[in-house]
C-alpha cells in the first residue's frame, strides 16, 4: 500500500492502462463506513466487462459524468449516458463495459470492505503484474482468491462462485499469496 506523508492511503489508484484511473473521493473512513465513493476515468472496458457478480450486502450506483457506460443487469445491457445514474440493488447480478471513454462516480453503500478489496486488487495488478483481463492461469487464480476472500463484498455469478472457491484451494496448494 502506498502511504502519503500525512499517513493516509493514496486516494488515486492508477492502473496504468485498463481499467484506467480511479480516485477515492470519499473513503470508508471519511464516511464512517456509510459508503465508498470513487471517480473512474476509463478509456474502454473489454467487450464482456468484468465477470458478472453481485454485492450481497451493498447497493452499487453508477453516476455517469461523461460518455456512455453500458450496464448489464437482469440478462440485458443498457446504456447509462452522461447526467444519468443507475442503481444496482444488493444481490443483483451485474457488470459493466464501455466502448468509448467514460467518467463515472461509483458508489458502494454501505462501504463494507469494498475499499480494501479494490486496494488489494490494484496491488495485484500494479505490484504483482496480474493482467486485466487475466491472461494466464496464475492471474485467474489470484483474482479468484481475492474475490473469495471478499465474498461478503463481491460474489461471482459467471463464472460461478464455486469455481472461484476451487481455484482458491488450488492457489493455496500451489503457494500463491495475496497482498495484505
Amino acid at each position: 500500500m502506498t502511504m502519503t506523508d500525512r499517513g493516509n492511503y493514496d486516494s488515486v489508484l492508477d492502473w496504468d492502462g485498463f481499467p484506467g484511473r480511479w480516485e477515492i473521493t470519499r473513503s470508508t473512513a471519511d464516511t464512517d463506513g456509510e459508503l465508498l465513493e470513487m471517480r473512474f476515468e476509463i478509456e474502454t472496458v473489454p467487450e464482456d466487462g468484468p465477470f458478472v457478480h453481485t454485492h450481497p450486502h451493498a447497493e452499487e450506483r453508477y453516476e455517469v459524468v461523461s460518455g456512455v457506460l453500458e450496464v448489464y443487469v437482469d440478462g440485458k445491457w443498457m446504456d447509462v449516458s452522461a447526467g444519468e445514474e443507475h442503481v444496482v440493488p444488493p444481490g443483483t447480478p451485474h457488470t459493466f463495459r464501455n466502448k468509448t471513454p467514460v467518467e463515472i462516480i461509483n458508489i458502494h453503500e454501505p462501504a463494507l470492505q469494498h475499499e480494501e478489496f479494490f486496494r488489494r486488487f490494484h496491488r495485484l495488478v500494479t505490484e504483482r503484474g496480474v493482467s486485466l483481463p487475466p491472461e494466464g492461469f496464475k492471474d485467474i487464480v489470484l483474482l479468484a482468491m481475492l474475490t473469495t476472500e471478499h465474498e461478503e463484498d463481491i460474489y461471482a455469478v459467471s463464472p460461478p462462485h464455486w469455481v472461484f472457491r476451487i481455484l482458491t484451494v488450488l492457489g493455496r496448494i500451489l503457494g500463491y499469496r495475496l497482498p495484505d
